[in-house]
């Protein structure tokens, strides 16, 4: 189990969003929180191109792999393929909502058969070493989330799984849309409470509206771990304060101006290999969210990042219109 694991705070897959590059740019944020793939369906792994769907900077790490799946044979050979890799641990995915993952019968309607849940995490613990974990919803549908939380967190942790992140709301997988799904049932953090209090030596994880470093702080009074999703994507500046929260380290001043090398670097590199730069930039927009010149820094990376031919020195360009002395004046 990863009960006294380092991971306490991560940030939440996201598809289309937590990619390579945005894992990257988060990763030059925080060094310390756990980071997450978008899910990538077991039979893309097994069959497409690898180094594609599951290349990463070896920076990235401690980054995990999430999979897409209903199949325990498939799924326990992607898992074995993404240990190959480097990844630091596999995550099945039983919440995502969304229509294409209903039609190839993996993601949030696999709260409906717990059974076969287990089933698959059972195959992916004995096909790898790293940790294996689950990340669900509360309930789908008009399940009770209280047996069906319960019955799915029974299953899935008896089968080895060494960690369990709950988004704390329901998905309705017959009347919402998926981007209704993520704000429209309403969030039931008790419920995630509950279930820690009957698997107190269990890592349970929370997700699902979290939207400052304080309110995870608040939940990691009554569960394990805090996992930042659209707060950390719209808002990345956020998790500049993570390592000092959560990890224990020294507060400091966060050096944007060194992190901006890095990623103007990265940049390059990417460019050289035939990428585009809005490729890297689309991620950054938010990050100098409530600042002096962040209209601004937002405007320059949405236009001049995405014309043909632009390099790394627009994101510099972005940079100088944030104005830090004004910041500062109004912080004092």
């Amino acid at each position: 189990m990863l009960k006294n694991q380092e991971h306490t705070v991560a940030v939440a897959p996201m598809m289309d969003w937590t990619d390579r590059h945005c894992r990257f740019f988060h990763r030059q944020l925080t060094h310390r929180a756990l980071l997450y793939t978008e899910m990538v369906v077991a039979d893309a792994v097994i069959h497409g191109a690898r180094e594609r769907l599951l290349g990463f900077d070896d920076v990235e790490h401690p980054v995990a792999l999430q999979l897409g799946g209903s199949d325990p044979a498939k799924l326990a050979e992607a898992a074995r393929i993404g240990e190959a890799f480097g990844y630091d641990e596999i995550n099945l995915n039983v919440g995502c909502p969304s229509d294409r993952v209903q039609s190839g019968t993996f993601g949030a309607c696999l709260m409906k058969t717990p059974a076969l849940v287990a089933e698959c995490v059972a195959a992916m613990k004995a096909s790898v070493k790293i940790p294996v974990t689950v990340k669900c919803r509360i309930g789908v549908d008009d399940q009770d989330p209280e047996p069906a939380l319960d019955t799915l967190a029974d299953g899935v942790l008896a089968a080895g799984a060494d960690a369990l992140w709950v988004h704390a709301r329901k998905a309705w997988l017959e009347g919402l849309s998926p981007k209704e799904n993520r704000d429209i049932p309403p969030l039931d953090y008790p419920r995630v409470y509950r279930l820690k209090a009957r698997k107190p030596n269990d890592f349970i994880g929370i997700n699902g509206g979290i939207q400052s470093l304080g309110e995870a702080s608040a939940h990691l009074g009554h569960v394990d771990g805090a996992m930042l999703g659209r707060a950390a994507y719209h808002m990345p500046g956020i998790l500049a304060g993570v390592d000092a929260a959560f990890y224990g380290e020294a507060a400091a001043v966060f050096d944007y101006a060194a992190l901006i090398d890095a990623m103007a670097g990265y940049a390059a590199r990417h460019i050289e290999r035939g990428g585009r730069l809005g490729h890297i930039t689309r991620h950054m927009v938010g990050l100098f969210h409530g600042l002096p010149g962040a209209r601004r820094f937002r405007q320059i990376l949405s236009t001049d990042a995405n014309k043909p031919g632009a390099g790394p020195e627009v994101l510099r360009t972005a940079f100088a219109a944030i104005d830090f002395a004004a910041a500062e004046a109004e912080a004092a």
